[in-house]
């Protein structure tokens, strides 16, 4: 007999939960990165909505007999109503409406969240954002040049999408436990970058042809992923225990007899298992044979205390150690990252005299970094166990490294390209740590004893505040950059400064505890 190939016996070393536990890392993973797929399209569009067209035009001589003349002349090809010289305040506002709404919305997404079948949430999320993605394409094949429409759609997308986030993460810390919680969201939240890095190619691939399909193909695709999970996405381990329990055998009758609880959870439950000498002892205490001694074959008494514990409040969630600072430290970060997400390209073709193509494709490095840095911030924050500490560490190098790129990005694509994936890495690396490793360690705290409900709520609060920082960012960046770039860059170093001042109180407090171990700023003592 042939022995098993060894890939074989690796695959068979893996349990089922162990298979279920990949397949949904995978598949939350895909799930998010649609999403940002559909949002990196806009800022690689931005420099076609405004742009001027140089078109050659010939004139004859006098007697037309001789050769023609050739006459250079600067055409404007802009898309109104972003044709204007004040394109960049109606860019900046179209961002704006997307950002706020998202954030604002991010609250209550994570409330309802807890309240909804994930799954369900998650797939009417998705696909109504596939239709509002290919809705703002379809602004150029209807010709369409009203500000008031993009607007709205962009507000309409950007409610749908807080739909994503409290869904995914709550999904994926329902099946990965604190163990190596940083290496995994690490991985697990590059799902960010590949998707702007997807979006940004597939927009550049269309953007100087038809710029409208640079959002319907990405909308198309996100609207597929929901179809995806409403078929395949397993919210929690106990999903499939529960599926398993109807499964019993059926030669044998059952009593079930519980009790309910005030609260209205199941908190005790009798279960006998009659057989046949159960049933011929009931037929003969109905003839009347009192003599005959009648005792059930099996008895199983299963006693159950789990009430399933209530969604948590809003202020309870505040409440948890950490959470506050946190927060507010990601709206900086978030603020750093986002401005970097819709304005590089445009920054690119201005600074390094690119195309639209060339710029969205360059843009991608930044992610690119993103990806490195988001998976290095999780094996350091899981290596020594300090959370804040990590995140301090890279915003404390990422403000002069924010000033050196806006240096060099003027001496050609070699230092632009160095300096566009270490700017990355040390942007995203704090952002990527806050927004999963941490938000997961918070919303699974011991103060909150066992009651993983809270992860959703603690997930949108922190997600939330961050994208406050993400509505403001592209804001300032499209109202500094009238002035100067030199002016978007000094904002965001001073918010990088301002999100590491927030975290020096968690700091602090890892750096003089006794123990080292993840999650130790959310783990020290209570306020």
């Amino acid at each position: 007999m042939a022995p098993v190939p060894p890939g074989i016996r690796f695959l068979a070393s893996f349990n089922r939960e162990q298979w279920y536990r990949a397949f949904t890392f995978v598949l939350t993973f895909l799930l998010y990165t649609s999403f940002h797929l559909s949002r990196k399209p806009i800022s690689i569009v931005k420099s076609e909505l405004h742009k001027n067209c140089t078109l050659v035009k010939e004139l004859a001589t006098e007697s037309g007999k001789s050769g023609h003349q050739h006459i250079l002349v600067e055409v404007d090809c802009s898309w109104k109503p972003f044709d204007k010289d004040n394109y960049k305040q109606l860019l900046g506002a179209m961002d704006l409406s997307f950002l706020f709404v998202y954030a604002v919305g991010m609250y209550l997404s994570g409330i309802i969240g807890e309240r909804l079948p994930i799954r369900l949430f998650l797939t009417m999320g998705m696909l109504t954002s596939g239709l509002f993605t290919c809705l703002f394409g379809l602004g150029y094949v209807c010709n369409v040049h009203s500000l008031s429409f993009y607007i709205f759609v962009q507000i309409a997308n950007g409610l749908v999408q807080t739909t994503g986030w409290p869904s995914v993460v709550t999904c994926i810390g329902n099946w990965f436990g604190k163990g190596r919680r940083g290496l995994i969201m690490g991985l697990w939240n590059s799902h960010t970058s590949v998707g702007n890095i997807l979006g940004s190619l597939i927009a550049g691939y269309y953007v100087s042809s038809n710029w409208g399909l640079s959002f319907i193909v990405p909308g198309i695709i996100i609207a597929v992923m929901g179809i995806i999970c409403f078929l395949f996405l397993i919210e929690h381990p106990n999903d499939l225990k529960s599926d398993g329990t109807h499964n019993t055998a059926t030669n044998n009758q059952k009593l079930h007899k519980s009790w309910t609880s005030v609260n209205g959870h199941k908190e005790l439950q009798l279960q006998y298992k009659l057989g046949a000498k159960k049933q011929s002892c009931d037929t003969e205490l109905l003839l009347g044979q009192e003599s005959s001694v009648c005792v059930p074959v099996q008895q199983v008494i299963v006693v159950k205390s789990e009430a399933e514990p209530s969604a948590i409040s809003f202020r309870g969630a505040l409440c948890i150690p950490g959470v506050v600072e946190f927060s507010f430290c990601l709206l900086f970060a978030k603020l750093v990252s986002y401005t970097f997400l819709f304005w590089l390209p445009l920054y690119i073709t201005k600074a390094a005299h690119l195309d639209s193509k060339k710029a969205g494709d360059l843009s991608t490095l930044f992610d690119v970094g993103g990806i490195v840095g988001g998976i290095l911030a999780g094996v350091i924050s899981d290596k020594l166990g300090k959370r804040a500490t990590t995140c301090a560490i890279m915003l404390l190098l990422a403000a002069p490294t924010l000033y050196g790129f806006s240096m060099i990005s003027q001496f050609g694509q070699g230092p632009t390209i160095a300096m566009l994936l270490v700017c990355g890495g040390l942007v995203n690396g704090p952002y990527a740590l806050i927004t999963t490793a941490v938000s997961a360690d918070l919303g699974t705290h011991k103060s909150l004893k066992g009651n993983a409900r809270a992860l959703s709520t603690v997930t949108a609060i922190i997600d939330g505040t961050g994208s406050v920082g993400a509505a403001i960012g592209p804001l300032l960046a499209g109202l500094l950059s009238a002035q100067s770039w030199d002016q978007v860059f000094y904002m965001l170093m001073a918010a990088d400064f301002l999100a590491l001042v927030l975290l020096l109180r968690l700091v602090l407090k890892e750096l003089t505890s006794n123990k080292s171990r993840p999650g130790v700023a959310v783990e020290l003592k209570e306020h």
